[in-house]
């Protein structure tokens, strides 16, 4: 039962009565699990391309970007980097004051490597009067760390991974946020030399971003000849979900008032959704490397959007020709077998249908949004990755899950995970428009089924917390999903602050 000061808290949210009711109905029943036809499968499902096929797919994009088309990095920035401290934390913490777990003793005995070693040696100096090599001598640990971590130092424990100062160059030390400025200007920029990055932030940390790129935009716009827009949105309040007791009531605080929690990273279809780009390229803000290393970054990110552009052109033609109620029934035959071998989307039972009903079968599976997913070999642990789904229509098409959305209390499902032999390491490139030119409602692509349940606690009460469905598993369920296999060095993220002092980071 909602309050009138319910009421009003939803009204400055811009969430509706409705909304509320459909998320406690998705806490009392649950989401399904989704049908798996099979794990994705290399040169059948997941597109392995030849080195002069590579080749040919970049000419493409660099074609396509001597058009009048507008380009886009689109990069999920808003977490803290918290998480990526946690052994440190859990050192500061703990009672020991030598490093005796083996991470510890690699970060300190590596110390130096870091990017961000000069800039907490200073603080180490201002804050405590001694350097670093001093303090250690002393066994003086938790200080260096605490000078990292807390706000008193550095506040590297509060910040974003995006501010984090990552990577070391002979001139100067780079963040996340400097490395994506230097991979737009290397394959997202247009003939125009413009290259468009937009970053979507936490509320608290915006300042922070805008004022570190106002202080180096100019600069690396003269070394790059680009002319970088650099544009930054938050999650909207309106994307938070309520939270729920037990019982599939709603929560509420001591103060009695109803708790809301952020809808995670499926909320960001909305900011994506109000962008206008002909292409938009997705990945996230850690997994980034320095220069030497960019070579094979900007090879498959061509490779990637050279096929995006290559499988549009040639939708786009089909899509016109579908137009006409007359169209000839080998051409219709034609399309729809450019969606199976193409696309990678079967329904033996469209072939049957009546000429009219194929047209308009065609017609809807085409003129929707389209995506091209790096996928990487799974090197780890089976899990969440590139499968292959059967949808309502009868239809089975391309769908990247996550391991929550696979009934692993099925056999059948959990032997299909296991078989998976390709991870998503979120590295997409997207067309968000139809073969009008006009933009694509992406919210009307969401699979909101595609949600998931999971248990937090608000002071010492526990909660069911719903996450929206993720943004490039549920949110982008509807898509055309075309899988293509690139190599494991295209991806480096930094999960834990020891990730930096491996190979690819230094």
């Amino acid at each position: 039962m909602l309050h009138t000061q319910d009421k009003q808290i939803l009204q400055a949210k811009g969430i509706s009565e409705a909304q509320v009711e459909e998320q406690l109905h998705a806490f009392r029943t649950g989401f399904p699990f989704l049908k798996i036809n099979r794990a994705a499968e290399a040169g059948k499902d997941i597109m392995q391309v030849t080195e002069t096929a590579i080749q040919d797919y970049q000419e493409q994009w660099d074609r396509y970007l001597h058009g009048n088309v507008s380009v886009l990095k689109f990069v999920p920035a808003s977490g803290a980097a918290s998480r990526m401290f946690k052994n440190l934390f859990e050192f500061l913490d703990g009672t020991d004051n030598e490093p005796v777990q083996p991470f510890m003793q690699k970060f300190f005995g590596e110390i130096e490597k870091f990017a961000f070693y000069p800039t907490l040696n200073k603080t180490c100096l201002d804050n405590e009067g001694k350097d670093i090599r001093t303090l250690m001598a002393e066994g003086q640990y938790k200080r260096i760390i605490a000078n990292l971590l807390l706000e008193k130092g550095m506040n590297y424990g509060s910040l974003p991974k995006g501010l984090l100062l990552f990577h070391s160059y002979a001139d100067e030390k780079r963040t996340p946020v400097k490395e994506h400025l230097v991979e737009a200007a290397l394959y997202a920029t247009n003939k125009q030399n413009k290259a468009n990055i937009h970053f979507t932030v936490s509320k608290e940390h915006r300042q922070l971003f805008e004022q570190h790129v106002n202080e180096f935009i100019a600069q690396y716009g003269e070394r790059y000849k680009v002319d970088y827009t650099v544009s930054f949105s938050e999650q909207k309040p309106s994307t938070d979900t309520i939270a729920a007791t037990k019982d599939n009531e709603p929560f509420r605080d001591d103060a009695g008032q109803l708790v809301f929690r952020p809808g995670g990273h499926g909320a960001l279809i909305e900011n994506l959704n109000d962008l206008d780009a002909d292409v938009i390229f997705i990945k996230n803000i850690d997994n980034v490397v320095p220069d030497s290393l960019k070579g094979s970054t900007v090879t498959y990110k061509k490779l990637l959007a050279g096929i995006l552009v290559s499988l549009q052109q040639q939708t786009f033609t089909y899509l016109k020709e579908l137009e006409n109620p007359a169209i000839a029934p080998a051409r219709l035959a034609e399309i729809a077998d450019f969606c199976e071998q193409k696309l990678n989307n079967h329904n033996a039972q469209a072939r049957t249908l009546p000429q009219e009903e194929l047209r308009q079968y065609l017609t809807g599976k085409l003129n929707r949004p389209m995506r091209v997913c790096g996928m990487v070999k799974n090197t780890g642990e089976p899990g969440g990755g590139p499968f292959m789904i059967e949808n309502a229509d009868g239809s089975i098409a391309p769908q990247i899950l996550e391991s929550s959305q696979i009934n692993q209390d099925n056999p059948a499902d959990k032997a299909m995970m296991m078989q998976s032999t390709h991870f998503n390491p979120v590295d997409l490139v997207c067309a968000t428009k139809n073969y009008r030119g006009e933009r694509f409602n992406l919210l009307q692509y969401v699979d909101k089924q595609a949600g998931f349940i999971s248990s937090k606690s608000k002071n010492g009460k526990e909660l069911k917390a719903l996450e929206l469905p993720g943004l490039w598993n549920g949110a982008m369920s509807n898509w055309n999903t075309i899988f293509v296999e690139v190599p494991v060095e295209t991806f480096n993220p930094v999960k834990t602050v020891n990730d930096l002092l491996r190979t690819e980071h230094q």
